[in-house]
């Protein structure tokens, strides 16, 4: 059972969620990138073609993704939940699969990239309701947050230098099968969790009776965001710092790997030893709350992420290029382990359970989208100019995204929504049908 210290128990269902969600991440982050370095040492591409390869995958599962978020949110989620486990796992092994015959392809890896995405925003948007099912709120939801925090960053350290050794000494799809297998082992543990779930009630008119409620429900999420004073400055910074982040991640591996010359278990080396970062800042989130309180959290933390990444602008080969990279990526892996349990908490408690599903995927759909646009924008950039060009201008362009958060700095703590008599006659979802 999982226990929250003083903020008392977390229950037999958040430990069976937390369980699963550890196995997927590990697999995931034992993958580290692998579908990139299949592509650069098995098929030989340049930046180009590897920026196009994440852009593609992120942008055509988003607008896969769209019409979803409606449909899971009037559905049971730990069902959808174990379905999109099931389909990960079968879209990852074809790679290993076609490997082994000799057949694989760039078309494939971008086929696959797009079913995968499609199905993470799908699992993510089902998964946070489920989560404030579980936890339906208070300081016991930001402990939870924070422990999901703190596994992804465990994960993310021990992942990519594990695989990194496996794609070594076993071949570049070894740690694919592994995450393959992971998405079983999820499935399972969400299985686990028990209990019936009640299937939610959909209020007015039945789905179907009107192209208007349709529409009405594809844009719910998004109308929310965008007229929450609280959640639009936080949705906005949040999506345009994520893709300036993670758009020069390819370029960055081609400079490293393709250019420096560093050995992929190297590269992994590089990214995995600061997630010690996120481990403290994980539990450092809550006891600053405590202190300073969440909306002065949100706003420093949201403003010191931002000031590592340009530092990897002046990375070079060696040793010393390697502890730069481990100085920059701690920084900002630090910050932003403070910044998300955070955000993550005020997202979900300003968002009525009945329309979370749709929220998170409007979120997580607007995030892959512009990341894949910026992608594969830096992909050109760094094509027509240099890879260093274009780490040195996300890094510059990250400096002033604080701005977007300036609309907050007058705000009072928001109050959460009042939720519907049905959510808090069952706050953890389980009734018996």
């Amino acid at each position: 059972m999982a226990r929250a210290g003083r903020g008392g128990a977390l229950g037999r269902e958040f430990g069976w969620l937390w369980g699963a969600y550890t196995v997927s991440a590990f697999g995931t982050r034992l993958a580290f990138d692998a579908m990139p370095l299949l592509a650069v040492l098995v098929l030989h591409v340049g930046p180009a073609e590897v920026s196009v390869l994440a852009a593609t995958g992120l942008a055509v599962g988003a607008v896969a993704a769209v019409p979803i978020g409606p449909w899971v949110e009037f559905r049971r989620k730990r069902p959808v939940m174990i379905a999109m486990d099931l389909v990960r796992c079968a879209t990852v092994l074809s790679v290993p699969v076609a490997y082994a015959l000799g057949l694989v392809t760039f078309t494939q890896l971008l086929l696959v990239s797009v079913v995968v995405a499609a199905a993470d925003i799908t699992f993510v948007a089902a998964s946070g309701a489920c989560l404030k099912s579980l936890v339906p709120g208070g300081p016991d939801l930001l402990i939870a947050n924070g422990r999901l925090e703190a596994t992804t960053w465990t994960t993310t350290m021990l992942g990519p230098p594990l695989g990194g050794a496996a794609i070594g000494l076993f071949g570049p799809v070894t740690t694919l099968v592994i995450d393959a297998v992971s998405y079983l082992l999820s499935a399972a543990g969400i299985r686990a969790i028990g209990g019936e779930e009640t299937r939610p009630e959909r209020v007015g008119p039945p789905p179907g009776t009107s192209p208007r409620l349709r529409a009405d429900d594809l844009l719910e999420g998004w109308r929310h965001l965008f007229t929450s004073p609280s959640l639009r400055p936080l949705f906005l910074n949040t999506v345009l710092v994520n893709a300036l982040i993670m758009a020069p991640a390819p370029v960055l591996l081609v400079l490293m790997v393709g250019e420096l010359g560093f050995a992929p278990w190297q590269y992994g080396l590089a990214f995995a030893v600061p997630c010690v970062g996120g481990l403290i800042g994980s539990r450092l989130s809550r006891r600053l709350v405590a202190r300073h309180g969440a909306h002065r959290v949100l706003l420093t933390a949201g403003a010191l992420r931002v000031c590592w990444p340009l530092g990897l602008a002046f990375v070079g080969p060696g040793v010393w290029g390697l502890v730069l990279v481990m100085v920059v990526e701690f920084g900002l892996i630090a910050c932003i382990s403070v910044f998300n349990p955070v955000m993550a908490t005020r997202r979900l408690t300003l968002t009525p359970s009945d329309r979370v599903t749709r929220t998170l995927s409007a979120w997580s759909i607007t995030g892959k989208l512009v990341t894949a646009a910026v992608t594969a924008l830096w992909g050109l950039l760094a094509a027509v100019t240099t890879p260093r060009t274009a780490i040195t201008l996300a890094g510059l362009l990250l400096l002033a995204t604080p701005l977007l958060l300036l609309p907050l700095l007058g705000q009072r703590p928001p109050r959460p929504p009042l939720e519907a008599p049905q959510d808090r006659q069952d706050p953890q979802g389980l009734a018996k049908g």
